[in-house]
C-alpha cells in the first residue's frame, strides 16, 4: 500500500507542506478526494519527514480521512466519536475545528493510545471554542455515560471485520471467521440504534466502517433505516457509499499499462444520515 499522510491543518497548509517535502528531495502529491491528504511516491520513515515529530502530518489512508470532509463540522459544535481509538479521525476532526467533542472507546488500554496522538498532534483540549473529554465506556450503555444533551455530530467508526485493510493488515483475511460477520453486524447494529436518539434534530450521524462486506455497509444501513421507520431522504447523497480497494502495484494487473497506476484507497463504507 502507498504511504498516505494527513497534514495537520493547524500548522500549515497542504500546499506549503509539499512545497516542504519536495525542498527535502522527498517525491509526493496531492490525494484526489481528501483535503488534507499527501501521497508519498515512495515509502520513507516517518520518523525523518519534515514536522512529524512535532505533531504536523501524521499517517492515515485517504479513505479514512473522508470522514472529517463528510461532516464538516463547525467551532463550538458538540460532537460524539463512538469508537475513538487509536484516534485518527478523533485527531482529524480537532485539527479542523475545535469543538466539544467525546471521544468514547471499549477499551482503556486503547485510549491510552488516543491520548497519545492528541499530544503530539498539539491539539487544543480546553480552548475557548471547545473541550475534548475522553472516556473508556461502550457506546451502547448509553445510561452510564451521556449526560442528556443531544449531539450536533456523531461518528460511529464502528468495529468491523477490517475486510477493507487487508493490504495494510493481510493477517486479517486468517484472523476472521465466516460466524464473525454476523457478530459485526449485530454489534454494529445495536451501536446505531443506540446513538441515532443522542442525534439533535438537524444533527447528522455518520456511519463509517472499513469493510467491503454489504452486510457491515448498505445493507446494514437499509436495515437500520427501516427498523427507526425513516426515510430514504435521510441518507446525504453525497454519502460515498462502498469504496472498493483497487489494485496499487501495476504488476498485479496484466492488463494495466505500465507505470503508477491510479490512485486508490483502502476499502471503506460511510453513510452520512441527517436527522429530521
Amino acid at each position: 500500500p502507498p504511504l498516505i499522510l494527513r497534514v495537520n491543518r493547524r500548522h500549515g497548509s497542504r500546499d506549503a507542506y509539499l512545497i516542504e517535502l519536495r525542498s527535502a528531495g522527498i517525491e509526493a502529491e496531492p490525494c484526489a478526494f481528501s483535503r488534507d491528504g499527501v501521497r508519498l511516491l515512495k515509502p520513507c520513515d516517518v520518523t525523518t519527514l519534515p514536522g512529524f515529530k512535532e505533531g504536523r502530518v501524521s499517517v492515515q489512508d485517504e479513505a479514512a480521512q473522508l470522514a472529517a470532509d463528510l461532516l464538516e463540522l463547525a467551532p463550538g459544535q458538540r460532537v460524539l466519536d463512538a469508537c475513538a481509538a487509536p484516534g485518527g479521525k478523533t485527531a482529524h476532526l480537532l485539527e479542523c475545528a475545535d469543538l466539544d467533542l467525546w471521544a468514547l472507546d471499549a477499551d482503556a488500554q486503547r485510549l491510552v493510545r488516543v491520548q497519545e496522538n492528541l499530544k503530539r498532534l498539539e491539539l487544543p483540549w480546553g480552548s475557548p471554542g471547545g473541550r475534548v473529554e475522553l472516556r473508556a465506556q461502550d457506546a451502547r450503555e448509553v445510561a452510564q455515560w451521556w449526560d442528556g444533551i443531544p449531539f450536533d455530530a456523531v461518528l460511529l467508526d464502528a468495529p468491523c471485520s477490517a475486510s477493507g485493510i487487508v493490504r495494510r493488515h493481510p493477517d486479517a483475511r486468517w484472523l476472521r471467521r465466516d460466524s464473525d460477520i454476523a457478530a459485526l453486524a449485530k454489534l454494529q447494529a445495536e451501536l446505531l440504534d443506540a446513538l441515532w436518539p443522542l442525534v439533535k434534530p438537524g444533527g447528522c450521524l455518520l456511519y463509517a466502517t472499513c469493510s467491503v462486506f454489504k452486510a457491515e455497509g448498505s445493507h446494514q444501513i437499509d436495515a437500520f433505516l427501516q427498523r427507526q421507520g425513516l426515510p430514504a431522504g435521510v441518507l446525504d447523497p453525497s454519502s460515498p457509499g462502498h469504496l472498493l480497494p483497487l489494485a496499487d502495484n501495476p504488476l498485479s494487473d496484466p492488463t494495466k499499462a505500465s507505470g503508477r497506476p491510479d490512485p486508490a484507497c483502502d476499502g471503506f463504507f460511510y453513510a452520512l444520515l441527517h436527522k429530521p
